[in-house]
């Protein structure tokens, strides 16, 4: 029996942040529930409740006290403390609490911002100085300086394609003989969402038409970006080609050889699996990805945006990949925003851009905590052997997220396996995750339903455990007592072959173990109903 199936049949229980003015319907032991309880538990039920005869007030709060005491059995013998369950719920508390994790304004303005970019692409130049990501601030300082002498150049009035042949660290600027292709002096061509990386992009789309961005950072280094147009985007074409690699005029003759029978009304699947030298693609006729402009080398792109109607082909060209023709199979032109948005929206999360989520939760969350850290506590940073020192040696405060103290042990605790990475910047890391972590730990308190979910996993799941310990596991284990169980409620079988009807058998006697089992926790715990409350309920949903 799967978990999932187990919680959503058998939950009758979502917590409820204390009502002072609801009278108390019913209490076991020194817990008091209210009527006020009870009734959204009823009520959020009702949804899945078919029968009239199921919608008894007095059976479903017979349901609900059971409910109530088998949860109290689950923590009285500890079942909260299991390995397994612990991992679970932290599971569960994870997923629960990633919305909350969440800028929903940014997110709406990344999406709204991927829209347009989808929408309009433009055509930019750029020059990139080399910077790694882990240099040093030496390096970084003298790639940025570079970057910003190349700018004045261009501002000064030098053109900007000469000086990104001569200057820029981007291989494809310059001509490569050993290629056989010219450098692009820069010119990136035309491009949309999500084919740059997400800072160059939206550096790009944030530049005026004509005008040079400031110097900025991208995992590859320093850049400098110039826009030069703006249009409307072609969408995605899907296409077919033929392609001859052979550039001399051996090549040149088999391409047009290819071309005259495509204009005889030969098949162009057929001679893309006759002629093609792609082996990629001439096994299914020279089909290829859908794809936007900008993402094949130029003369591919224009042959294929060129096409107007759906079979049409163009004449033979020539790119440095060597000979060739190419038909269109469909044209994609850009849905509108409310068909894209969960394309989108998972383009995001794929490409990283969703981490500026993250990163502005996380900035807020400095802004509102009192965070202190204390540096004398640092001292211990300067240590080579930081992560072999005396636990007694490390209790001193090293950190406070408002009321939440964090020792020095619990850092060097938790960077035992991360020896390649400055202490410094664990540090930093182990601040942002507690700071998160304290977040979620204290959304029980800040986010009703947030913690009404995570009470129902909570106790679903221990709910899970104990009847599996105490009803399911033990009817198919005690085997003497399934039989004691058939041979004494024999009559209500139809057949006497105990292995015929084992399924069934067994389903009874488990309902017979719970319905013992329940009986024994009524007598082990004090179970009081207010009669009046009840009575007052029951009105209530026969008026209603």
């Amino acid at each position: 029996m799967k978990k999932i199936i187990v919680v959503s049949m058998l939950l009758m229980h979502t917590f409820v942040f204390s009502q002072t003015k609801s009278k108390t319907l019913v209490t076991i032991n020194d817990e008091k529930i209210s009527v006020a309880d009870f009734k959204q538990v009823y009520e959020k039920n009702l949804n899945v409740i078919e029968s009239e005869a199921s919608k008894d007030i007095a059976n479903n709060l017979d349901l609900f006290i059971n409910f109530k005491l088998k949860v109290k059995e689950a923590y009285a013998i500890k079942l909260d403390t299991l390995p397994s369950y612990k991992k679970e719920i932290e599971m569960y508390r994870n997923q629960l609490s990633a919305p909350y994790l969440q800028d929903k304004s940014l997110i709406e303005k990344l999406l709204s911002d991927a829209y347009y970019r989808t929408k309009n692409e433009i055509k930019a130049k750029h020059i990139l100085i080399r910077s790694a990501m882990d240099a040093s601030p030496a390096d970084t300082l003298a790639a940025y300086q570079k970057i910003v002498e190349i700018r004045n150049r261009i501002m000064a009035g030098e053109d900007f394609e000469t000086v990104a042949e001569e200057t820029s660290e981007d291989e494809s600027a310059r001509d490569n003989l050993q290629r056989k292709y010219r450098g692009n002096r820069g010119n990136l061509g035309y491009f949309s969402a999500f084919r740059m990386v997400y800072p160059f992009e939206n550096t790009a789309y944030n530049t005026k038409i004509g005008e040079i961005s400031m110097p900025f950072k991208t995992r590859f280094g320093y850049h400098i970006v110039k826009v030069d147009s703006i249009r409307p985007s072609k969408g995605e074409v899907e296409v077919a080609h033929i392609l001859v690699t052979d550039t001399t005029q051996v090549g040149k003759a088999k391409i047009e050889e290819a071309y005259a029978k495509l204009n005889a009304n030969e098949s162009f699947e057929s001679l893309a699996k006759e002629y093609s030298n792609d082996t990629s693609s001439k096994g299914n006729g020279g089909r290829l990805n859908k794809f936007g402009s900008g993402r094949m080398v130029p003369p591919f792109d224009k042959a294929a945006f060129s096409l107007k109607r759906e079979g049409e082909f163009s004449a033979p060209f020539r790119t440095r990949f060597g000979w060739h023709i190419i038909q269109l199979i469909k044209k994609h032109p850009v849905k509108s925003f409310e068909e894209m948005k969960a394309e989108l929206t998972t383009r995001l999360k794929n490409s990283g851009t969703m981490k500026l989520s993250d990163e502005a939760v996380l900035n807020k969350l400095k802004n509102t905590y009192q965070i202190e850290v204390n540096e004398s506590s640092k001292a211990i940073f300067k240590r080579k052997e930081i992560r072999s020192i005396p636990k007694d040696s490390l209790q001193n405060i090293l950190l406070q997220i408002n009321e939440k103290k964090f020792t020095q042990e619990d850092f060097v605790t938790s960077i035992q396996n991360k020896k390649n990475t400055p202490i410094n910047v664990l540090f930093e890391a182990y601040k942002d995750q507690e700071i998160l972590r304290y977040f979620k730990e204290n959304l029980v308190h800040t986010q009703p339903e947030y913690a009404n979910t995570l009470k129902e996993y909570e106790d679903g799941l221990l709910l899970f455990e104990l009847m599996k310990e105490k009803v399911w596991e033990k009817s198919t284990k005690d085997t003497l007592g399934l039989k004691e169980f058939f041979i004494k409620n024999k009559k209500n079988y139809s057949e006497d072959d105990l292995t015929k009807i084992k399924g069934q058998v067994i389903n009874d006697y488990q309902n017979l173990l719970e319905q013992n089992w329940i009986s024994d926790l009524r007598k082990k715990n004090q179970v009081i109903v207010n009669k009046k409350q009840l009575k007052k309920l029951i009105q209530f949903y026969e008026k209603n």
